[in-house]
């Protein structure tokens, strides 16, 4: 089998693009291998920011690969190590991702760009969650969903799995930005960059805490950060960037980030 998986370094950005004609679509095969691959950007400390997209300009990823399921894949099976599309259920994941949605992201696909930390779409782009139709549920957007946009616009789109573009998508705070599809790729690797270019540790703290806080009381997560017992906020706290960042203000200089 072709790897379905095209990865390429640049710096400390790893660029993923699930290319597995004809239109993206994710197996138990190459579930595992994204699980694979997003696990080894976790844990290369060279890396520092993900960009995950698809092949072509018609198709994100349209989710679970209904024809391999015909043939045999269990939808119960093992997906790998971060669950379905490698992400969604990857432990420790304290490195952000962008999702460059490129076309059309439904059902699994849309789950795979709710993974993501930030969410750039091609003007084209569109979304559903047609699980309903089929005869199942949209497991992980059923969690997710009603705790990114208002919970009656995202039962309506569990209940019905109806179709909405970029503009509602945007309006409801589901995406961040929409670029036009020839410039997709560039502002997801300017965003990268951006983002790259800060403290990593600082990156790293902020994805567990906010992981921590989702469902926890204020002051309970609160105590978690300041008696460090966050593993990357005692790690930040005790570091050389931590102490980089308030040597650079005093001297009037940009900072240096080791991430360390």
């Amino acid at each position: 089998m072709t790897n379905p998986i095209i990865t390429r370094r640049d710096g400390a950005v790893l660029h993923v693009t699930l290319d597995r004609p004809k239109a993206n679509a994710i197996d138990l095969a190459t579930s595992r291998i994204m699980g694979d691959t997003f696990a080894a950007f976790r844990d290369d400390p060279d890396l520092r920011v993900a960009v995950i997209t698809g092949a072509g300009d018609k198709f994100f990823c349209p989710g679970w690969d209904l024809k391999a399921a015909n043939d045999g894949d269990a939808v119960d099976g093992d997906y790998g190590i971060g669950g379905f599309g490698g992400l969604q259920e990857l432990r420790d994941m304290n490195k952000p991702v962008i999702a460059a949605v490129n076309g059309i992201a439904c059902g699994g696909g849309l789950e795979l760009a709710l993974s993501a930390d930030i969410i750039l779409a091609a003007d084209h782009a569109t979304f559903a969650l047609p699980e309903i139709r089929s005869g199942t549920v949209a497991d992980a957007a059923s969690v997710k969903l009603p705790k990114r946009i208002p919970y009656h616009i995202a039962m309506e789109l569990l209940l019905t799995g109806r179709w909405f573009d970029t503009t509602e998508a945007l309006g409801w705070g589901l995406i961040n930005h929409v670029h036009p599809a020839d410039r997709l790729q560039a502002a997801a690797m300017k965003m990268a960059q951006l983002i790259a270019s800060g403290p990593p540790l600082v990156s790293a703290a902020i994805k567990e805490i906010v992981r921590d806080a989702e469902d926890s009381k204020f002051q309970d997560s609160m105590n978690r950060i300041t008696k460090r017992q966050l593993g990357s906020v005692d790690v930040l706290y005790a570091s050389e960037d931590q102490r980089e960042g308030a040597r650079a203000f005093a001297e009037k200089r940009d900072p240096i980030w080791k991430g360390y």
